[in-house]
């Protein structure tokens, strides 16, 4: 596995949870346009606490902010659900309405782009979808 392959994990956290009647605010965007990873793995794709990273997989990309989580096994990321995770699981949804936001191979690599905000991710969806 090379050094940048991870396995991406989302899912609900406090902090999203506090700004959810308020999407388009910093707040939410702080707490979920986020990427957490081991302080060894973020040391050997040399990022730092609080930079950008791109987060790529075969169904997307997306610039998030790096957070250390010392919880997190060397292996694994994990993105918020929310419109930052939306962009890089798969939409398919298997016919029970809910994508896979489980067991995703993923890449990340440091990057000097800012994080979109969610107005900004939700054109680019609907520009995606035609």
């Amino acid at each position: 596995m090379a050094e940048n392959a991870f396995t991406l994990i989302t899912g609900r956290t406090i902090k999203q949870g506090i700004h959810l009647d308020d999407k388009m605010s910093d707040g939410y965007r702080d707490a979920a346009a986020i990427c957490e990873m081991s302080p060894a793995a973020m040391e050997n794709i040399k990022v730092k606490d609080g930079s950008t990273v791109l987060v790529s997989t075969e169904y997307g990309e997306v610039v998030v902010t790096a957070m250390k989580n010392t919880g997190n096994p060397d292996d694994l990321m994990f993105i918020p659900m929310g419109p930052w995770a939306n962009a890089v699981v798969d939409p398919d949804t298997g016919g029970i309405g809910m994508p896979g936001f489980k067991g995703i191979e993923a890449t990340v690599e440091p990057t000097d782009k800012g994080v979109r905000s969610v107005r900004e991710l939700i054109s680019l969806y609907r520009e995606e979808t035609g």
